[in-house]
């Protein structure tokens, strides 16, 4: 297999979110993959197969498990594509079902893609949930944003969300990796999308991620999906909306995420971001 290796969310490769991509993954199963993923080390690698139609038969592995979707190897992916192919629209059949991405050049020839995710749900965090994951996470009832308040979100894989009521509250993140790992492993979740809200359309955000082998995932595409089907389906911004994520600041990775909301209920999110060659 030809690997190639992409940042996503950034035009910077000291920024954004490092992926994978494998554009032509033919004979190679889960096994192969995953052995792949984890001798490149990143949180996520995309391996694609291509249809006769020319859609992309997408898996997404991290160096420990298989996962149904990610948005920065999405975007990475495309952006690959792109530049072997020509800009355009493409359908990526996933685990999680079929996400559309489109691609093209910005004023500065920097290749950016936008995908539309698959229909998002919220449901309610479990009271028991929640107390374990401040447990976890070393914070208080006191630290949470009541405007925004804790829930389970989707947009092609389950993130819980948990807003902080500072800046300086998401800034200290030291969590007990070994039981987030337990809890996450139990519930299913991908990452815990934790948030501060700087204006109604402005917000930042951190991502752990042990169930990726990670501590932390510098740029979430998947979970900034989930968090505008949560802030629509809540009823927390005004739609149509386009929002912006900054994540990975912590990290020393600065990554910018676009967001875009439909007005229309259960239709899909979108999440638009540049993504650079390493």
């Amino acid at each position: 297999m030809e690997i190639l290796r992409y940042v996503a969310f950034s035009t910077d490769p000291e920024g954004g979110n490092p992926a994978g991509v494998v554009l032509d993954a033919s004979g190679a199963d889960a096994a192969a993959m995953l052995a792949t993923a984890a001798e490149l080390g990143y949180s996520e690698t995309a391996f694609a197969v291509e249809s006769d139609d020319g859609s992309l038969d997408v898996r997404y592995f991290s160096p420990l498990a298989e996962v149904p979707f990610c948005g920065h190897a999405t975007i990475a992916t495309a952006v690959a594509h792109a530049e072997r192919h020509g800009t355009g629209r493409l359908l990526l059949r996933t685990a999680a079902g079929p996400v559309t991405v489109t691609t093209d050049r910005s004023a500065d020839g920097t290749l950016v893609a936008t995908l539309v995710s698959v229909a998002p749900r919220t449901v309610p965090l479990e009271e028991a949930d929640l107390t374990a994951l401040l447990t976890i996470l070393g914070w208080s009832a006191e630290d949470l944003d009541p405007a925004l308040p804790p829930r389970v979100a989707f947009a092609g894989a389950w993130h819980p969300i948990i807003a902080a009521a500072s800046r300086e509250r998401l800034a200290d993140l030291d969590y007990d990796m070994a039981a987030l790992t337990t809890l996450m492993a139990r519930r299913d979740w991908t990452t815990i999308d934790l948030v501060r809200r700087e204006s109604p359309t402005v917000y930042h955000a951190r991502n752990p991620f042990p169930p990726g082998g990670v501590v932390e995932d510098p740029a979430t595409g998947a979970a900034a999906a989930a968090f505008g089907g949560y802030l629509r389906e809540l009823g927390l911004v005004p739609t149509p909306a386009t929002l912006t994520v900054h994540q990975g600041a912590d990290l020393g990775r600065p990554s910018t995420i676009t967001v875009t909301v439909p007005a229309e209920p259960d239709t899909g999110i979108g999440v638009t971001g540049a993504a650079v060659r390493l």
